[in-house]
């Protein structure tokens, strides 16, 4: 009879972290609210908002999720969606495409029957998520200080219920941002633009677009008009 070889302790520890990376997902917050952004806008929404983000954009108002956060399996999470019995689910960050075990998260509510939205920075592939699920594109413009992580490709990804958001900060990210919508034709798609909070007056993002006739549409943050900018809403 052959001897079985021994498997040594820290190979043994190691092949249970990544199953644990597999099945699990380390998540900052799981709340029931309005969707304040997006063609879904007014919905009431289970949010799951995933820990971390390689990206550091400077307007960032979600960084309280860059770190911390708790390891929950996928069956735990989905346990806590179902509480809330609510027909749309947003999966959001951070960035929520940093962890693998995103993608089985989005497929399994889809299973579910969920309206299922994701938002996501832009900066790492879209293409294998679920093609049920609505991916909403934030293009990093010059303004957000993240602009050489866009991942051009994602652009070929899109299906024609995804839509794109730009968050402009100034005249440059908006002339920027036109200059793209129009030399990709993304009009294709709901092309966004949101102006920078407390940076870029909403009514002069208005002038430009109105100016320029852009084939996008302003968007204000919703639930930031209802409860302010606090976490959990």
């Amino acid at each position: 009879m052959k001897a079985q070889t021994a498997v040594p302790p820290h190979s043994q520890a190691a092949a249970g972290a990544q199953r644990d990376v597999a099945s699990s997902l380390k998540i900052t917050e799981i709340f029931h609210s309005l969707q304040g952004e997006s063609s879904l806008s007014g919905w009431p929404t289970v949010f799951v908002r995933l820990t971390g983000c390689p990206l550091r954009c400077q307007y960032c108002d979600t960084a309280y999720a860059f770190h911390g956060g708790q390891r929950q399996t996928l069956d735990d999470i989905l346990d806590s969606i179902d509480r809330h019995q609510c027909g749309h689910v947003c999966v959001t960050g951070g960035e929520p495409l940093a962890q693998p075990a995103c993608l089985d998260l989005l497929s399994r509510l889809c299973d579910r029957g969920h309206v299922v939205s994701l938002e996501t920075s832009g900066a790492l592939p879209v293409a294998a998520v679920d093609p049920r699920v609505i991916k909403i594109l934030d293009i990093k413009t010059p303004g957000s200080g993240e602009q050489q992580r866009n991942h051009w490709a994602n652009l070929q990804a899109l299906q024609a219920h995804d839509e794109i958001k730009f968050v402009i900060c100034d005249r440059t990210d908006y002339d920027w941002a036109a200059d793209l919508i129009r030399q990709h034709e993304l009009q294709r798609y709901t092309v966004w633009l949101s102006p920078s909070h407390a940076q870029l007056a909403p009514r002069e993002l208005a002038a430009w677009m109105l100016a320029d006739q852009l084939p996008a549409r302003l968007q204000l943050q919703l639930h930031k008009h209802i409860w302010g900018d606090v976490p959990g809403h």
